[in-house]
């Protein structure tokens, strides 16, 4: 691993915001840790190495400087990072602010139990990485994996046993929990995902003629993805969002330097038919695709939690991943908590309050 420094320096993404290297907020110790990754260098897009990435302290750990705590990796939603779950706002929790909530415990929940939580950065220019390792996006895998989880039980007192890590995401960050969760049994021994992507064969159908029509305005594909890239900073049309989900799922999964895109689509975008070749590669990132096959039969079978949601309205008909993935690991006798509410998909953050208890309970 590179040598680390110890404040945020220049290189660092863009957007991010130039934080003090440690802040005391509310009972819990936030540090901010810049990360030089080695994964992540020289990927096609220019996206920087060097994140910051926020660690979430307990509030006992300075009190007990003996104690060892159990970790939680947090990923991030599509077009967002760890970092900005801490933005402040007057109508809305931070992520900090919640876990401050519910490590005082009310009178109907106990106190959380106390972990550490770590909130990765693995934004890229198409605006996500679906937390997989990409020759176009970056090893985003390898960052997590090999990277920053070896780098968080060096530096922090740590339970440094996949038993007493879990790994939780909403949307992007539900299937990418997902995935690092079955091929890192090792690493990890529970996962949350809460409106996960997956069951593709269901759920793309719905975003393939959508996209078609908007990448028809700017000229095709290329002319939507350098309209996107030609913004920056500036402000966007939400109808760019969903199309740069597609994009983005494009360049991790399916990628091919041969195309003049770098990567192919699971469907021809002048008629919407879908490449059943190209497909058939998404689908093999898809969980409940490959739930039931070895290893990653195996590896879910030894979570201590696995636990899935969705909203009744959700969107992107994610409620319907979420149920189909159930239903394929109790048919495989895997022991999994599915739980379904009445909303969609934006703005659900509230369910971390049913998720974190569960989780932090089953790695501690």
């Amino acid at each position: 691993m590179l040598p680390l420094p110890a404040q945020p320096t220049a290189s660092a993404t863009p957007s991010q915001p130039q934080s003090l290297p440690h802040l005391q907020a509310g009972p819990c110790r936030i540090v901010y840790e810049t990360v030089e990754s080695a994964a992540l260098r020289d990927n096609a897009y220019g996206d920087p190495h060097t994140r910051l990435v926020p660690v979430i302290l307990p509030p006992s750990y300075d009190r007990e400087p003996s104690r060892r705590y159990p970790v939680v990796y947090m990923l991030s939603a599509f077009a967002s990072t760890g970092w900005q779950q801490l933005t402040r706002s007057p109508l809305a929790e931070s992520f900090d602010e919640r876990l401050a909530r519910l490590y005082a415990g009310s009178a109907s929940e106990p106190p959380l139990a106390e972990c550490i939580y770590v909130l990765p950065d693995c934004f890229t220019a198409l605006g996500g990485s679906q937390y997989v390792n990409s020759p176009l996006l970056g090893r985003h895998e390898d960052h997590i994996v090999r990277e920053l989880v070896p780098l968080i039980d060096q530096r922090y007192r740590t339970q440094a046993l996949a038993a007493h890590r879990g790994v939780i995401g909403r949307s992007s960050g539900g299937i990418g929990a997902l995935w690092l969760a079955m091929n890192h049994p090792t690493v990890f021994g529970a996962v949350v995902s809460h409106a996960g992507d997956g069951a593709f064969r269901t759920t793309l159908p719905h975003i393939i003629l959508p996209f078609c029509r908007v990448a028809r305005r700017y000229g095709g594909p290329q002319g939507l993805l350098q309209k996107w890239l030609s913004l920056g900073k500036g402000p966007r049309g939400g109808e760019l969002f969903d199309p740069m989900t597609v994009l983005a799922s494009g360049a991790a999964y399916s990628p091919d330097p041969r195309l003049p895109l770098g990567f192919a689509l699971a469907f021809d975008p002048d008629t919407g038919i879908v490449d059943e070749a190209v497909f058939a590669r998404w689908l093999r990132f898809d969980p409940v695709e490959i739930c039931q096959e070895e290893p990653y039969r195996r590896a879910l079978a030894g979570m201590r939690l696995i636990y899935l949601d969705g909203g009744l309205r959700d969107e992107y008909f994610l409620d319907f991943a979420a149920r189909a993935l159930a239903t394929r690991l109790r048919q495989a006798d895997i022991a999994v908590q599915h739980e379904e509410f009445d909303d969609g998909h934006r703005g659900t953050q509230y369910r971390y309050d049913r998720s974190l208890p569960l989780l932090a309970r089953a790695i501690s």
